[in-house]
């Protein structure tokens, strides 16, 4: 048996698609999953009675089903017992549907979704497509599935595919006076009566400066077709947006309507355990009552409604501008150096109107008019002959509509932003198609996955993530630091990744400081507010607070950086933190939260950088960012490595260009070597090793690596070796820290001659005492590993002498090396037994003893030291017997003289 079936409480345009499924599928039995809507029963009895067999589940053997055809959802929870056959693999699903996707949507061996107002639009497609005939009743039916789901056509869901499929149907001899008869009815005594509490109980709340009306009521029995209630009195009251809680049977159902932009009721349903698209959606809110109910829908809303924005909120600042008396060629200089396609121009000098300071800016001019000029050998030419005059200027309150009406209807690609005389800012193309593609209410229905949605939290609250993941102290840290920038006017903000890791809910204890304004001034007001000391680094406005308790704070100015030539140290110049954000590596670490007490807390993530944290993949912010700083290549794949993130596609490209490029050495840049040493200093920086040579970066690093560049066995064998040594090292909980960093570094240096090393260091701006240490310890490690090798046993005094002159790192190194297991015994019983081995008689013991000081006595300890490893003397009088016998005075002292020289140890 093969059933083609509906959702729930089924609607016109879930009979009518399928009585068009049947057409598709003419062996198939139609069987509704539940109940239908009350004027869908009046028009089955009065019309459709004898004509098609519907079936219920309860007629239906279940375990007969071969195939499921499900049309008008594709929700299992809204397809009643069907979805039991959905538990049996072997049954093929074929959908039809026209609903957003949800996380409970079936998998199916057929799906065709598509972005239209009615799934019965669908149908009538594929059946004009396929030439299948067609009766004047299936066509009635068709288009009451259609004028149902889209209001007569009028909903904003309304697709041309539904208006074009309806005039088709018409042709076909679709009723419409039988369509108008169903669709628009008077309403009954009692619905009038319902409409009438309705409107009693109507309460209007303004959110976000939007009116919204809430409607609750309580029914005793349940009431077909209250949604055609909840219409009416929209449609009576002219409101733009309804939401109705409705109490029926025992069960609380939530009607939404909306008419604007600014309200998708689609989402606002699904958090209530619901769906729907944007302009009509529905739950059935389970285990609440109807105020609670009610309390989560304002919570809802306030969350998801955000008020449309006005220019201040979606400009881009400061503002770069360019004279109008420079050449051309000088000005595509400027825009490539700000990363930018058009720009305002500013007056001569010599002809600007002091006392309206906006008049100054004349014209606009664009990249591509720039490259033209160029093109033409035209560079010699001033800006002004070539420029765009006919501007609007717009303040720091306009609209969305007047920005909207600038751009796309007045073609105007830069809107500067004016506000008492000054200007404030520009709006950009870009920064109007950011603010319209991450707004859900401008994507086409259907276009996205819920999950691949943009995140309509791009300036959430996190108030109480904080709370939730950061210690009081560290809480009452931000608030201090917000009210220092408050009292000097400044703005400031937590970035990179405390901010990354906060929304991951992981514990970061580095702060770093973002400030609109001035940074060293705000570090000196700050360092005073907390008792603590400020350094500052006045080239790249940036300064670190250290507090009393040793807590430091990086504090860096709002800056905009540009690079000379590719590998290139950065300029800096003061900026937003906008543009600040822009500069950083990776869409992750690109967020900030304001910490100013009127705004505190406030995320402000310009480049729906959340998303990219949700789906765990590494983005650069801009194409040219591994050019600029070739560094960032190491900190994307100690980022992937450590986070279990992966590098993005395209951002792995671009690190591929980037190796292709060799840009690695063309500045003295210590930028380099600190991120190699961090990957080193990993928990694990064996797969981010992996990683480095997968994209080709041995070959900078560690070019004499055989054979090929390519980790072989050996390589990757002396790696896992010297990672097992440094866990074996921490698990012993000695004071004294290792730099892994230097151990793995070693090991991967361990079939390498010391100048390979040495270059190493040179090439990457080893710090002189590292590299030192480095030089040492492997010279000393490789001569010590060839001489352990050869000897079959050792005593404990023969390990003491090998290895006194190593350093934790080196005797790791050496251990990891080792291919005998008898040396790394050896090693171990140093570090942990032979190590700090030492003598219970001193010097002064045998000052007392009557010999005379010397290089003698280096000689006599180091040998009754060999003797106290070898076990040949245990105790102290044991000690003094083997001075006495080996190195005897002239005249002996008394046995009393002797202990009494205890006293001195």
């Amino acid at each position: 048996m093969r059933v083609i079936t509906t959702h729930l409480n089924a609607d016109f345009d879930g009979m009518a698609s399928m009585v068009a499924a049947h057409k598709l599928y003419p062996d198939a039995v139609l069987a509704f999953s539940g109940s239908q809507e009350k004027n869908l029963r009046d028009f089955i009895s009065q019309s459709l009675l004898y004509t098609y067999d519907f079936r219920k589940t309860s007629d239906i053997d279940l375990d007969q089903v071969e195939m499921l055809i499900i049309v008008d959802t594709r929700s299992s929870s809204r397809i009643g017992n069907f979805s039991k056959c959905l538990e049996d693999s072997k049954i093929p699903v074929h959908i039809y549907d026209h609903h957003p996707e949800s996380p409970s949507d079936i998998e199916a061996e057929v799906e065709i979704i598509k972005n239209v107002g009615a799934t019965s639009t669908i149908f009538t497609q594929l059946i004009k497509e396929r030439d299948l005939d067609i009766t004047p009743d299936e066509a009635t039916i068709l288009c009451l599935g259609i004028y149902e789901d889209t209001g007569s056509l009028t909903h904003l869901t309304t697709s041309p595919e539904d208006l074009e499929a309806a005039a088709w149907l018409v042709r076909k001899g679709a009723k419409l006076d039988i369509v108008s008869q169903f669709i628009t009815y008077e309403l009954t005594t009692q619905q009038v009566e319902l409409l009438h509490d309705l409107m009693k109980s109507a309460t209007q709340y303004t959110i976000q400066s939007i009116p919204i009306v809430v409607v609750t009521h309580s029914l005793q029995n349940y009431v077909d077709d209250f949604a055609l209630i909840v219409r009416r009195f929209m449609t009576m009251e002219n409101l733009d947006t309804l939401f109705a809680l409705v109490s029926m049977a025992g069960r609380i159902y939530l009607i939404a309507r909306s008419r604007i932009q600014d309200i998708n009721v689609g989402a606002i349903a699904r958090d209530m355990g619901g769906g729907g698209h944007s302009t009509a959606a529905s739950a059935t809110v389970k285990d609440m009552t109807l105020i609670e109910a009610h309390e989560k829908l304002i919570q809802t809303l306030h969350r998801h409604v955000r008020p449309q924005p006005i220019a201040k909120e979606l400009m881009s600042m400061p503002a770069i501008t360019i004279p109008a008396d420079i050449s051309l060629t000088n000005a595509a200089f400027l825009l490539n150096r700000y990363s930018i396609n058009s720009v305002p121009v500013e007056a001569p000098a010599t002809t600007r109107i002091q006392e309206c300071p906006f008049l100054n800016i004349v014209g606009i001019i664009s990249r591509q008019v720039i490259e033209k000029a160029l093109h033409h050998n035209l560079g010699e030419l001033l800006v002004s002959d070539y420029m765009s005059t006919d501007i609007d200027f717009l303040s720091l309150n306009a609209t969305l509509a007047d920005i909207q009406e600038l751009i796309i209807e007045n073609r105007q690609r830069i809107i500067p932003i004016i506000q008492d005389g000054k200007l404030e800012g520009v709006i950009t193309r870009t920064d109007l198609l950011n603010h319209l593609v991450n707004d859900p209410a401008h994507l086409p229905k259907n276009l996205l996955h819920e999950t691949e949605y943009p995140s309509l939290e791009r300036k959430r609250n996190l108030n109480k993530l904080m709370i939730d993941c950061l210690n009081r102290d560290m809480i009452q840290l931000l608030h201090v630091i917000g009210e220092v920038a408050d009292q000097i006017r400044f703005n400031a903000f937590a970035v990179g990744g405390f901010v990354r890791d906060l929304l991951l809910k992981k514990r970061n204890l580095d702060l770093d400081i973002v400030v609109e304004g001035d940074g060293l001034i705000f570090a000196r007001h700050l360092s005073e507010r907390l008792d603590g000391r400020y350094r500052t680094h006045e080239r790249f406005g940036t300064a670190v607070v250290m507090m009393p308790n040793g807590f430091k704070i990086d504090i860096a100015t709002a800056r905009l950086e540009y690079y000379e030539y590719p590998a290139a140290l950065p300029t800096i110049e003061l900026s937003s933190i906008k543009l600040d954000l822009y500069r950083r590596d990776f869409t992750i670490n690109a967020m900030a939260v304001q910490l100013n007490p009127g705004q505190f807390g406030t995320l402000i993530d310009f480049f729906n950088c959340q998303n990219d944290l949700k789906h765990q993949e590494i983005k650069v912010l801009h194409n040219l960012s591994f050019v600029e700083d070739p560094s960032r290549i190491f900190r994307a794949i100690r980022f992937e490595k450590r986070m279990n993130f992966r590098i993005a596609p395209h951002t792995a490209r671009l690190i591929r260009n980037a190796v292709k490029m060799k840009l690695f050495g063309k500045a003295t840049d210590t930028r380099l070597f600190s991120e190699i040493r961090q990957i080193l200093a990993e928990e694990n920086p064996i797969p981010a090793i992996q990683r480095l040579a997968e994209f080709n970066l041995f070959q900078f690093l560690w070019p004499d690596l055989r054979p090929h560049l390519k980790i072989d066995r050996r390589f990757m064998h002396i790696l896992i070796q010297a990672q097992k040594a440094i866990n074996w090292y921490k698990l012993l909980y000695l004071k004294e820290e290792c730099p892994c960093w230097m151990v793995y570094l070693l090991a991967i240096m361990g079939r390498s001659r010391l100048d390979v090393l040495e270059a190493f260091c040179q090439r990457f701006l080893v710090p002189p005492k590292a590299k030192e240490t480095l030089l040492r310890q492997k010279d000393h490690a490789d001569k010590t590993a060839n001489l352990l090798a050869r000897r079959r046993t050792l005593t404990n005094s023969e390990i003491y002498w090998l290895l006194e002159d190593f350093n934790i790192e080196g005797l790791l190194y050496l251990m990891a090396i080792a291919r005998k297991s008898s040396v790394k015994k050896a090693i171990s019983k140093y570090v942990t037994d032979l190590r700090h081995a030492t003598t219970l008689i001193s010097g002064r013991d045998l000052k007392a003893m009557g010999y005379q000081p010397g290089p003698a006595f280096r000689q006599m300890l180091n040998g009754l030291l060999e003797s106290r490893l070898d076990g040949e003397v245990v105790s102290k009088e044991d000690e003094i017997a083997y001075i006495q016998r080996n190195y005897p005075l002239p005249t002996t002292l008394s046995s009393n003289e002797v202990h009494g020289s205890g006293e001195g140890i």
